[in-house]
Parts: structure tokens; C-alpha cells; sequence
């Protein structure tokens, strides 16, 4: 068994992105936490929780998983045959589908005991509904990780993989991490997870838009199949947009500083990418703006967390 193949497969340049909504989350839920404590309490510190370290586990769990899954799924429906970009390790035949599917069990087993170890931290014995709640929400993050592409009924297929990549990397990610801090939600937390959910969508878009042409050959009815490419272009705009604007929206029902602008930083490469992506006439050279995207996100969730909780 090749090991360097399985870290190729788990697609590392993906990881950021995944954690993006816990770093929002768990900063904007320490800072509420922190706000509430008497003037001689200690103050929480976010990266020294052992929710938070659970939590970014958990999602690199899931997140991994899903890589896996893709790998599996796609060979098995022939979709990655000519794909451009990185390659597949079950189609290259550098892993077996029987050895992939391994891979994903062992994943699952090892994400579900860290899952149940963050509830367990996050709610002990007396919050049993939550507990059942979140273990329910750990089912179903499995369950989309693997359905995007594997089985008859793939929603990665049928045009509906932003919905679940908006749900899933934006709301769950941002208002879950929050609420395992807090116990609470609060209408404005779902402002930012909006934005992060907006911007995940938009590198899953920017993905389709690179691999329309074999996607549509390959029957995979991706919502870039269904718009084509120049309503797709439109639809990546205003998700890039629309992130900017729900995040300003909280920063002005929240300001108290002009250091919670900061997060305009990360958005200087994603208004260029706009700019690139309307200009672009062969698709595989949107492969390389994935990756700037994605980490244009990071970066986001970094400044709007520290911008907003820091200073």
C-alpha cells in the first residue's frame, strides 16, 4: 500500500478551506463566551480549547473523507478518464477501488470517535438533546461527504453539490462550531456563514467551470452544465459578492473598530479572480485560481475572526 498515493488521494490543498467555518465560529463563540464573564474572570482563549482542536479534526475528517469518496466515485462512473487538474489516484491505478474503499471505512470510524469525543467535551451528560443533535449532524456530514459522487443517486451529478457545499462548509460549519461554545445561536452569526459558505461554493464553481466540457461527456449534470459557462461566470460573481456584503453586514451591526475592515485584505485576490474568470477562454487554466480562491477564503476566516474578536 502506497502511502503517498492515500495523502495525493486526501487532496491537502483542500484542508484549509474545510476549517475556515470552525475558525469563524469558534472565534465569534469565545468572543460571545468572553463577553459575558464578570470583570476578574480569566479570559477564554480560543486555540487553547479542546473544542476547538476537536473541531477542526472532526471537519478534516469529513473532509478527507469526501476526497476519498470523489476519488472512488468519479473512476467508478468514468469521470475522470481526461480530467485536468490533480490526478486521481483509483483511476491512475496507484490504489485499488477495493483498497479506497478501505481508506474510506477506516476514515469514517476514525472521524465518528473524534465527533462523539467533541460532543462529549462540548455538552457532557447534561445536554443530552444536543449531544443527539450534533451526533445526528455528524451522520449526515458522512452521508454528504460520501454521496456527492458515489451511488445512483449522487448529488454531485445532478447539479445539487453547491447546495450541500453552502450547508455543509458554510451554516453547519460557522453556526455549529458557535453553538458548541455558546449553547445558543443568534441571527447575526449566520451573516458570516453566509460569507464562508458563499465563498466555498464559489472554488466548487470555479471546479466545474475547469472540468465542463468532460463533466458534460460524462453526464455529470453539474450546475455549471445546467447554466453554461457565461451564466456560470454570473453565478460566481455574486457568490464572491455576496460574501463581501453579508460580511460588511455584520461588521456594521457590530462595528466598534476599524480593524474589523481587515478582512477586506482577502478580498483583493478574489476581486482579481473575478477579473481572471470573466476574462478566461480555455477552462483548464482556472485550475490554478482553485487554489487562490480557496486560500483567499483562509484568509478571510482568519482576519474577520481576529478583526472581530481581537481588537
Amino acid at each position: 500500500m502506497d502511502v503517498k498515493s492515500f495523502i495525493k488521494a486526501a487532496r491537502l490543498r483542500t484542508l484549509p478551506l474545510s476549517i475556515s467555518g470552525i475558525i469563524v465560529g469558534s472565534y465569534l463563540g469565545v468572543e460571545y463566551l468572553n463577553s459575558i464573564l464578570t470583570t476578574n474572570s480569566i479570559k477564554i482563549v480560543v486555540w487553547l480549547t479542546p473544542i476547538f482542536w476537536l473541531a477542526i479534526l472532526t471537519t478534516i475528517g469529513f473532509q478527507v473523507l469526501s476526497n476519498f469518496a470523489n476519488d472512488y466515485g468519479d473512476f467508478v462512473k468514468g469521470s475522470d478518464t481526461n480530467r485536468t487538474g490533480e490526478a486521481r489516484m483509483v483511476s491512475s491505478g496507484k490504489i485499488t477501488p477495493k483498497q479506497m474503499k478501505m481508506a474510506m471505512v477506516i476514515t469514517t470510524i476514525i472521524t465518528l470517535i473524534i465527533a462523539l469525543a467533541l460532543i462529549y467535551v462540548s455538552f457532557g451528560k447534561d445536554n443530552f438533546g444536543y449531544s443527539i443533535l450534533f451526533f445526528v449532524l455528524g451522520i449526515a456530514s458522512i452521508t454528504a461527504a460520501i454521496k456527492y459522487t458515489v451511488g445512483n443517486s449522487a448529488y454531485g451529478y445532478s447539479g445539487f453539490g453547491d447546495v450541500f457545499v453552502f450547508l455543509f462548509f458554510g451554516l453547519v460549519s460557522v453556526v455549529g462550531s458557535y453553538f458548541l461554545y455558546t449553547k445558543t445561536i443568534n441571527f447575526e452569526i449566520f451573516l458570516p456563514a453566509i460569507s464562508i459558505g458563499l465563498l466555498s461554493t464559489a472554488v466548487l464553481n470555479l471546479n466545474n467551470l475547469r472540468d465542463r466540457e468532460e463533466d458534460q461527456k460524462n453526464n455529470k449534470n453539474t450546475l455549471v452544465v445546467k447554466l453554461g459557462t457565461d451564466n456560470a461566470k454570473i453565478y460566481h460573481y455574486s457568490l464572491i459578492i455576496g460574501a463581501l456584503i453579508f460580511a460588511l453586514i455584520y461588521v456594521f451591526l457590530n462595528y466598534e473598530s476599524v480593524y474589523q475592515f481587515v478582512f477586506l485584505v482577502a478580498f483583493i485576490p478574489l476581486i482579481k479572480n473575478i477579473k481572471t474568470v470573466a476574462e478566461n477562454k480555455i477552462p483548464a487554466a482556472l485550475d490554478s485560481e482553485l487554489k487562490k480562491v480557496a486560500l483567499s477564503t483562509f484568509l478571510f476566516a482568519i482576519l474577520f475572526s481576529i478583526g472581530n474578536t481581537i481588537f
